[in-house]
């Protein structure tokens, strides 16, 4: 395949993707403000939260830059492409959540050799790329995310009197963020409660995939007491499990990521006992300012800006979310 038939190809699809940014830019003349390439991995949940706050801190600086956007769904090759397609428009930064620690390396090697300032949020390339390659990364911490978990867990379980629970965890370790999850929920786990024992641990981020595997494991382990849910799709699949093998009463999960179903599952109080997030909306504000703050010349540094982390362990705090989130954008 030749250059000028990538290009061809390249400029058509940018077409697109421009388009795309139109119905999320602002209403003045396109680009006028600048212009940032954003990837997601998803167009739901968490990723939905971070392009309503992106539009909104960009609202809240005046100078609403258009935004050509990409849902990725987690393939490194169309990430790729479309970092080609912004690093060759010139884009003013690059926002994305990489696909791989590894895969998405040349591309974001790219966007840097291009003169783009690159800004993570959720996962990133790993730390010696980042430092290398990656302006500003907005995380929230995943060890202190499965921590409050694990404690959440530790707290449920001396309530009920039980000091030896078994608990499987439903994964989404194909990133890293969610092995340091688990890490952080092991560590405060045990700390509270050292009879607990893990005594599986599947891969199933989404939903669907999380029913099959947990119903597998509560096939092999009918006798589990909770399960751990790393991701949002986890969480809801092993909670579907879970009432579908009519576990409720014996089977309890804790899980991540806040959406409508999550907490109206929270609040009904049978079997989803804990809900740790980090609020999409908040991570797209961050993201936005540390590329305005990176455009600007005011962050100069590959710098970790920290996303805060919250728990829900109450029926009352489920429903506080439900009203504050009326469109279930989290």
């Amino acid at each position: 395949m030749g250059a000028m038939g990538r290009r061809g190809r390249a400029g058509l699809a940018l077409l697109a993707v421009v388009l795309l940014g139109l119905v999320a830019g602002c209403s003045g003349k396109v680009g006028e403000n600048g212009r940032f390439g954003v990837v997601y991995m998803d167009a739901q949940g968490f990723y939905a939260g971070v392009r309503v706050g992106m539009q909104q801190e960009a609202d809240s600086l005046g100078r609403s830059p258009q935004l050509l956007q990409l849902n990725a769904q987690g393939d490194a090759s169309k990430e790729s492409t479309f970092i080609d397609q912004v690093s060759a428009a010139k884009v003013d930064a690059l926002i994305l959540s990489p696909a791989s620690a590894t895969a998405s390396v040349p591309a974001i090697e790219l966007a840097h050799s291009s003169g783009i300032p690159v800004i993570c949020y959720n996962t990133c390339i790993a730390e010696e790329k980042a430092r290398q390659y990656v302006s500003a990364y907005v995380l929230g911490d995943p060890h202190r995310f499965g921590g409050l978990l694990g404690e959440r867990a530790a707290e449920y379980f001396q309530s009920v009197g039980n000091q030896n629970p078994k608990i499987a965890v439903v994964n989404c370790e194909f990133v890293e963020v969610c092995i340091d999850r688990r890490e952080g929920f092991e560590q405060a786990l045990n700390e509270k409660l050292p009879g607990a024992t893990i005594v599986a641990n599947q891969e199933g981020a989404t939903i669907d995939e999380a029913v099959d595997v947990a119903e597998r494991i509560l096939t092999a382990h009918p006798d589990i007491d909770a399960f751990y849910g790393e991701a949002g799709g986890a969480t809801m699949g092993a909670v579907r499990a879970v009432q579908a093998r009519n576990k409720v009463g014996q089977t309890v999960v804790f899980g991540s990521d806040m959406s409508t179903e999550a907490a109206q599952a929270l609040a009904a109080g049978d079997v989803l006992k804990g809900v740790v997030d980090i609020s999409g909306i908040e991570v797209g504000k961050l993201a936005a300012k540390a590329a305005d703050q990176v455009r600007s010349g005011e962050l100069t540094e590959y710098t970790v800006v920290p996303a805060p982390v919250d728990l829900y362990a109450t029926s009352q705090q489920a429903e506080d979310w439900l009203r504050a989130h009326p469109d279930g954008v989290p």
